[in-house]
């Protein structure tokens, strides 16, 4: 059976930190002279309380390494709990939000996925709204190092593939997990500080710059604004978010390369390269669609554009226009570059780059096999052959992401929801875009219109996706609990 005592310490360690978070938000409801700094402290006391207790229990039980089954667990309960105590504020606030609704909004922040069930943010205090944009910068975070230093180790979804990637670019031959995740940090945090000054000389007043830059580098989403990013309606600040968005997306790896001085790492990267290929074109195919199907002149059409495709292939799901009104064209090619994400590594979500990759290698092979049948053909990625093992775990985990995809819309349908709203809703939580189609959950609505059970269903459904899904439904397994 699995031993439960060093799963139970880091979920300790967890909520303790989470506690302490919430004094940030505290902080700035208690300044602004709104009384939800008392929800802040009361859900910050209980959690710490619950964090505290735990710890102490299974101190003794500890140990240094996790082995594959805890790391599994710890992984999951980590997002699960993440989430739970994330909800609290939301429970206690003014706002009046059931159960359902405070741990959607929870969960879809800390998944960076974006989508909101809160209809008027004025409402809400400015401690909430720092704690929205908290709980997507931590998980941002939090799954570069889950990408970079657990699942590559217990080989989810090709993910096998970057494991020495990422070692060999933190100039160590056996670098561990602790100093991994202490340059990563570092490195985000640099990221994010150099956005909320960029957004703060453009326009924005010191605490929206900040909430920005958290969801931005994030690629999370959540703003401050019920108009989200057009509510600013400055051109410099529409393209600072859009480049922001794009680091967001890149293999954060790299940073840490590029701060030791070996710059070349990112541009040599294939999965860089294709990304911003796909990024480029799709730009342009849009930008010219606008500019003649709402009479756009050039620069606002690229800029509509570049902002909107970026946000949506990255995840982040920012508006500064209700896209669903750009004609079918348009919507349909949203809507595919919903599944794409960044790249590995980076805090974005979806298929991921690398994996088309790797699939269009596969299809290369099979087609010259196909035309010289007694030839040998090995597929590659970034100029090194490509494990049996990864091409297996590619392989599976497009078939079960194309899979719940279609369970999570055929729920959707079943609770009464029209088509489009059911695929795009299914689409854009399992990739943790946040904006949907349709006339429930469109760019210009948010989710609070749905059933419950349906919120509950997308909850799972974010999950899934930001964990990569076989992390999640491996716990579903009898032999997962077995010896």
């Amino acid at each position: 059976m699995i031993y439960f005592g060093p799963v139970l310490f880091n979920l300790g360690i967890l909520l303790t930190s989470l506690a302490l978070s919430m004094s940030v938000p505290a902080a700035i409801d208690l300044v602004n002279d709104y009384s939800d700094w008392q929800v802040f402290l009361d859900a910050a006391g209980m959690t710490l309380f619950v964090g505290v207790i735990v710890i102490l229990v299974t101190r003794k039980l500890r140990q240094s390494k996790l082995n594959l089954h805890q790391a599994f667990l710890l992984t999951t309960l980590s997002w699960l709990a993440t989430a739970s105590v994330g909800a609290l504020p939301f429970v206690f606030s003014d706002l009046d939000m059931t159960l359902a609704d405070s741990f959607f909004e929870s969960m879809s922040g800390v998944t960076t996925t974006g989508a909101t069930v809160i209809s008027d943010l004025g409402r809400a205090s400015p401690g909430l709204l720092m704690w929205r944009a908290l709980l997507q910068w931590l998980g941002g975070l939090g799954i570069i190092v889950i990408a970079l230093a657990v699942l590559p180790t217990v080989r989810v979804g090709g993910m096998q593939l970057f494991a020495a990637e990422a070692f060999e670019l933190a100039h160590k031959a056996l670098p561990r997990a602790s100093d991994l995740a202490a340059g990563l940090g570092i490195m985000y945090f640099i990221v994010t500080f150099v956005c909320a000054l960029a957004l703060f000389a453009a326009g924005m007043d010191m605490f929206d710059a900040v909430a920005h830059a958290m969801s931005t580098i994030s690629t999370g989403g959540y703003s401050t604004k019920d108009d989200s990013i057009g509510y600013f309606k400055v051109p410099a600040i529409d393209w600072i978010v859009t480049f922001g968005m794009i680091a967001g997306s890149l293999p954060f790896i790299h940073y840490v390369g590029i701060a030791r001085g070996d710059i070349r790492s990112i541009l040599r990267d294939r999965q860089v390269q294709w990304f911003l290929t796909l990024v480029l074109i799709s730009v342009a195919l849009i930008a010219i669609w606008i500019k003649h199907y709402i009479d756009l002149n050039s620069y606002d059409a690229i800029r509509l554009a570049a902002f909107n495709v970026v946000s949506i292939i990255t995840g982040t799901g920012y508006l500064t226009a209700d896209f669903s009104n750009w004609g079918g064209f348009a919507i349909t090619l949203i809507l595919l570059l919903m599944f794409v994400g960044g790249c590995s590594g980076s805090t974005t979500c979806g298929i991921k780059i690398f994996r088309f990759q790797i699939l269009y290698a596969i299809a290369k092979v099979r087609f010259a096999r196909l035309l010289q049948p007694h030839g040998v053909f090995i597929p590659y990625y970034n100029r090194k052959p490509i494990p049996q093992s990864v091409l297996e775990s590619v392989i599976g985990f497009v078939f079960l992401y194309i899979l719940f995809f279609g369970i999570v819309a055929i729920g959707l349908a079943a609770m009464g929801l029209d088509p489009i709203t059911a695929l795009s809703g299914a689409a854009t939580t399992i990739s943790n875009v946040g904006p949907g189609l349709g006339p429930i959950i469109g760019p210009a609505e948010n989710f609070d219109k749905l059933p419950e059970a349906a919120k509950w269903l997308l909850c799972f459904a974010m999950l899934l996706g930001r964990l990569e899904i076989f992390t999640v439904l491996l716990l579903f397994t009898p032999k997962f609990w077995s010896k």
